[in-house]
């Protein structure tokens, strides 16, 4: 279990570190869209990538 969640953790940091490299004048951009989105819309976009999350869990599993 140990060993999959540390796979799981790498992956997710080699996903995040994509975007910065490939394009960091987007992400900065998007970065700054985000800043300006209220609590309740980050919350609605963090609840909506969980449930995605946990989905496709259900589904590859």
């Amino acid at each position: 279990m140990t060993d999959s969640l540390l796979a799981a953790f790498a992956l997710l940091l080699v996903l995040e570190g994509v975007m910065p490299f490939l394009a960091p004048r987007v992400w900065r951009d998007t970065f700054r869209r985000l800043l300006q989105l209220t609590d309740g819309q980050l919350r609605f976009i963090g609840l909506s990538s969980m449930l995605a999350g946990i989905i496709l869990l259900m589904v590859f599993r």
